[in-house]
């Protein structure tokens, strides 16, 4: 986690000040700091896991939370996952963990974080997305939000790179707002990726829609075909996806 605090820099572009004496942000940046990382040269498969985390998102975060251990999980028998993190609140708080491999210590550090009022920063968190994959291959992005209030065209601008860079997206909405269902299919179709909408209330879904993704990022469409030869959600996702996920 990357705990600057300096302006947010190009380089770093979910990065941001944490608020003076926090000590929420403080002990959330220090359990960061204390996950064990993913070397660059890791087989695992990558999946950057970024949450909308302004103020109505609490209910789905709180779910998120309890849930991304079954994105591990689907990829047990598999190369396995390696999960990177990224969260955005307030008005200029974006973060990122490192690459790690470990659910339970997610699961923790997850749960640090509460939900705050603000606006959307989907076009960092698509920019940083960029920068990761530049390094290292990562091979999915699965995000989860309720609303998108930011120039549609700036983010499928920076879609379109992740996609040529093989990033595909898997947007997961709740909720209603139609701008953001609107952004988010066209994210997920400019990276080959797939567009899924939910309710809060349907946990069970938004669990198989993120086996589904972990299954993609781990072990790509041949093990996504396998998951949806047994689970709807996989099979819903895949179908989703431009060609069938051929």
């Amino acid at each position: 986690m990357n705990d600057s605090s300096k302006p947010l820099k190009t380089a770093n572009p979910a990065t941001a000040p944490a608020p003076a004496g926090s000590s929420a942000i403080d002990a959330f940046l220090g359990s960061a700091k204390r996950l064990a990382p993913v070397a660059d040269s890791d087989p695992r498969g990558r999946l950057v896991f970024a949450l909308d985390a302004t103020m109505s998102r609490q209910p789905t975060w709180d779910l998120a939370c309890r849930l991304q251990a079954d994105m591990f999980g689907a990829t047990a028998s598999l190369a396995g996952l390696a999960v990177q993190l990224v969260y955005f609140r307030g008005f200029d708080e974006c973060r990122s963990s490192r690459w790690v491999a470990d659910a339970a210590a997610l699961t923790s550090l997850m749960g640090r974080i509460d939900c705050r009022g603000g606006q959307t920063q989907i076009a960092r968190v698509l920019r940083h997305v960029r920068t990761e994959a530049g390094r290292t291959p990562v091979r999915a992005l699965v995000y989860v939000g309720d609303a998108m209030e930011e120039p549609v065209d700036e983010l499928c601008a920076v879609a379109g790179e992740l996609g040529l860079l093989g990033v595909k997206a898997f947007m997961f909405h709740e909720g209603a707002d139609a701008d953001a269902g609107r952004a988010f299919r066209e994210i997920a179709r400019l990276t080959g990726g797939a567009y899924a909408h939910f309710d809060a209330g349907a946990a069970g879904r938004l669990a198989g829609l993120l086996r589904a993704a972990a299954a993609y990022a781990s072990g790509g469409t041949v093990a996504l075909h396998r998951l949806a030869s047994r689970e709807g959600e996989a099979r819903r996702l895949l179908t989703a996806m431009p060609g069938g996920g051929r």
